[in-house]
């Protein structure tokens, strides 16, 4: 009993892509950090969901839905549909 999984084949197949890592986490040590600008969670997270944003393709099929769904409302709006929320 004992000793170690770090060569077996479960371990080995599985090692690069088991371990969860946040986006906004920083494991650099303080020196690099800081070298690097030190930012915050707060800043990180700033650039994840502007970059997220930035990078948005909408989906091919987005704009015949949007049409679809325009007209669908509209049509039942005329058929005397509740008026919209906003």
């Amino acid at each position: 009993v004992g000793g170690h999984f770090f060569s077996a084949a479960h371990t080995m197949t599985r090692y690069r892509t088991a371990f969860y890592e946040p986006l906004v986490a920083d494991w650099s040590n303080f020196g690099n950090w800081t070298q690097a600008g030190g930012k915050t969670a707060t800043e990180r997270a700033t650039g994840v969901w502007k970059r997220i944003l930035a990078d948005f393709q909408p989906p091919q099929s987005a704009a015949a839905t949007t049409g679809v769904l325009d007209e669908f409302i509209a049509r039942r709006t005329e058929e005397g549909g509740a008026a919209p929320v906003s």
